[in-house]
């Protein structure tokens, strides 16, 4: 069913179902591949299955997804959370970790938080530092706060209801922003797992892609006025992104960095800015 369907890896993922159907790991269906299924649990199996070959995604339909080795809850309201947006947490870390701070204080905004998967794995891997998640949607800051909590943080974290730097004030060390970058006219092309149920708020970027890295590098100075500015991008975006933040106000031209995902695309950009 899911081969003819189009899904990409259709084992992966029959084994990733048949495991939430039974409310099993993946290593305890693996080790017992002989057990009977009950009459409930195989019409729940049939039920994802069904989900799945009209692909919507199994993180949409067991409710989590994995990123940098936790698990986030998700909901129609937030972006699946994918492998690339562990490169700007990787570029995250590094900018700390080579200014010496990572036992440090951090004052962390994260700009359309979403399921809250980028402030809150920095959370988890800076116990110092607490956190600012911003969103336009406030379904998903009830699940970015369920996350908070499930995670062990909540106290180290805040939301707000915001529309990208509009009443956001404060000096911040780190302003982190996976922003909706896709092409206005692309979006009919996306993956159906991306285009029919992501928020599209949550992809399109305008008609070049660049709508709110514009808003972004228009604020910074007076949220970010010492500190860094770490960007996700899209694959063929990072020079003009980068271009965008080092004309606004209160940048450092010398103080730019990219960023690779793993299959070598420069994936992340990010900027110094100074007082």
């Amino acid at each position: 069913m899911l081969q003819s369907a189009g899904v990409e890896d259709p084992g992966t993922d029959a084994r990733r179902l048949a495991a939430a159907a039974l409310g099993v790991s993946a290593a305890e269906l693996l080790s017992r591949p002989e057990r009977p299924l009950s009459i409930d649990e195989t019409e729940r199996l049939r039920r994802y299955a069904e989900r799945r070959s009209r692909r919507e995604p199994v993180s949409r339909i067991v409710g989590a997804r994995d990123f940098c080795g936790r698990s986030f809850a998700v909901s129609p309201a937030t972006l699946d959370p994918r492998p690339d947006s562990e490169t700007l947490i990787e570029a995250a870390l590094d900018i700390v970790r080579s200014a010496g701070r990572m036992g440090a204080p951090l004052r962390l905004l994260d700009v359309g938080t979403g399921s809250g998967c980028l402030l809150l794995t920095l959370l988890c891997e800076l116990p110092h530092a607490w956190g600012v998640g911003t969103d336009i949607s406030e379904p998903a800051l009830s699940v970015a706060r369920a996350n908070a909590c499930r995670l062990g943080v909540a106290g180290r974290a805040a939301w707000l209801a915001a529309d990208v730097l509009d009443g956001i004030s404060g000096g911040f060390d780190l302003l982190i922003a996976n922003p909706p970058y896709v092409r206005t006219g692309e979006i009919a092309g996306l993956e159906p797992e991306v285009r029919d149920f992501d928020p599209l708020a949550a992809l399109d970027g305008g008609a070049d892609g660049l709508r709110f890295y514009r808003r972004i590098a228009a604020g910074i100075s007076a949220v970010v006025p010492d500190g860094w500015v770490v960007l996700e991008v899209g694959h063929d975006q990072a020079d003009a992104v980068s271009e965008l933040l080092v004309s606004g106000p209160g940048a450092d031209r010398g103080g730019q960095r990219s960023y690779r995902d793993v299959t070598g695309r420069r994936r992340c950009v990010a900027v110094r800015t100074q007082s």
